[in-house]
């Protein structure tokens, strides 16, 4: 089991960030921070991420100043349009429609910040996702699950979306919320967590 040195919170309720952080083995508390994430004008799809994983992890660090916080964000991105979360079947449908056929990005930006060291740590990892040509009952019948309605462009590659993709280029746990390479390096980096086989000290959440 990987260590955590020292209070390890993710400030994200994402159940694929969570997941991800959990097969590393590693013991954490889940701390969601929830901040306005309109773009700034002029901000590119990189930047936006950038600065929306820092206020997510400054928002919880200044909370738990001793503790290694990390925020994140992900975006859907084709033909510079942002693709958010569906509310709606309809809604659903039109995103898949957008991305049939395509090439689309996904960028996922995260932030690592420990408060009372001085520590923050910021990157932000690209991947480009190529669909199949989607027939109408497929989306159809993908917009009356449950999978779409709470991930950024309507979709899930861990799950039954899949079968939509036929190219990732770049990080595929990226384009599930998290790249856990950069976030493995990153921590490693910073003396977050350890691979010594040390005791955790950090508590896990089952949220």
């Amino acid at each position: 089991m990987v260590a955590t040195l020292g209070r390890f919170i993710l400030a994200s309720a994402s159940p694929r960030r969570i997941e991800l952080l959990k097969l590393l083995g590693l013991r954490f508390e889940i701390i969601p921070s929830h901040v306005n994430e309109a773009f700034i004008e002029g901000e590119t799809p990189r930047e936006h991420v950038l600065r929306l994983s820092e206020e997510k992890a400054q928002k919880a660090a200044a909370l738990y100043p001793d503790a290694w916080v990390m925020g994140a964000d992900t975006i859907v991105l084709i033909n510079g349009e942002v693709l958010g979360k569906p509310r709606t079947s309809e809604e659903a449908k039109e995103m898949l429609g957008k991305l049939s056929g395509r090439i689309h990005t996904v960028f996922t930006g995260f932030t690592v910040i420990r408060q009372n060291m001085g520590n923050t740590v910021r990157d932000a990892v690209e991947s480009s996702v190529r669909f199949r040509d989607i027939p109408g009952d497929e989306m159809a019948w993908y917009a009356s699950t449950e999978e779409p309605y709470d991930k950024a462009g309507g979709y899930a590659v861990q799950g039954m979306g899949a079968f939509f993709i036929k190219e990732i280029h770049g990080s595929y746990t990226n384009v599930m919320g998290l790249p856990l390479c950069e976030v493995v390096d990153v921590l490693k980096g910073i003396g977050a967590i350890d691979f010594t086989g040390g005791s955790n000290h950090g508590l896990r959440s089952n949220g």
